[in-house]
Order: structure tokens, then sequence, then C-alpha cells
């Protein structure tokens, strides 16, 4: 009797020692899975900020550009001109005021083109360039001329 007492223990210790491993083992691959999930949930998190506020400008290697364009013959602001720099795909309207700003990298000379790209909306223009070695602080100047 006594060795059927201890048959019936060492089976249960077993017994407890198998569930005691198979609960270690859940336990671990929850907490993996929990980790997982968190690192996958964060790791989206940032993407979705970066793609919400996008990359920071970068300041140093970066020059602003800025100005107003004037109507030389009204001296009135000019909205609508289309302004690009040193020959790239990079361009931008004037707003109502006729000023703009973007930043470009920074080179030895800036190429700035302006063309009047609604000439139905606030009358016709010469195309006009200019090159600079560097910008003013206080932006450019343009006067545009009207087509006759």
């Amino acid at each position: 009797m006594f060795q059927i007492q201890n048959n019936l223990v060492y089976l249960l210790r077993q017994k407890n020692c198998i569930n005691s491993i198979h609960l270690n083992m859940k336990c671990r691959i929850k907490n993996f899975r929990r980790k997982l999930f968190g690192f996958l949930s964060f790791s989206t998190a940032l993407f979705i900020f970066q793609a919400c506020y996008g990359v920071p400008q970068d300041e140093y290697n970066d020059v602003l550009v800025k100005g107003v364009i004037y109507s030389d013959t009204t001296n009135q602001p000019v909205s609508g001109i289309k302004v690009t720099v040193n020959g790239s795909s990079q361009n931008i309207l004037t707003d109502t005021a006729g000023s703009f700003s973007f930043y470009v990298p920074s080179a030895s000379q800036y190429h700035l083109m302006f063309s009047d790209a609604d000439t139905a909306a606030n009358g016709n223009y010469i195309e006009a360039d200019t090159v600079l070695s560097t910008i003013p602080e206080n932006g450019v100047v343009v006067r545009m001329t009207t087509v006759d």
C-alpha cells in the first residue's frame, strides 16, 4: 500500500511538473506576443507621425528663398507668377500679396526664373530671370513687365 501511495505521489508530481512546464511555455509565448505587438504598435505610430508631419527641414544645408513680385506698370503685387529655382522641378506660385518662399539646397549661384502661370487672371507678363550669388535676408524684389 505504501508503494502505491509513493507511486501515486510520484505521478502527481510529474504531472504538476509537466503542467508547470506547459504553463511556463504558454507564459513565454504570451509575453513574446505582447512584446511583439507592442513593438509593432510603437513603430506604426512613429511611421504615422512621420507621414503626417513630414521629415524636418534640414536648416543647415538649405537656403530660404523668399521675395515679392510687383507689376512694373502699376506697382501692385502680382499673384499667380510661377517661381522656379536652378531649373528644378520645384516651383511655387505667388500668393495674392505677390510673395513667395521655399527652401532650396545651398549652391554657389541661384538661377531664379519667373513666368506667368495664369495669364487670364492677372494679365500677361513677360518671363524674367535673374542669377544671384547670395539671397538677401529681406527677400528678392522683382518687377514684372506686362506684355503690350
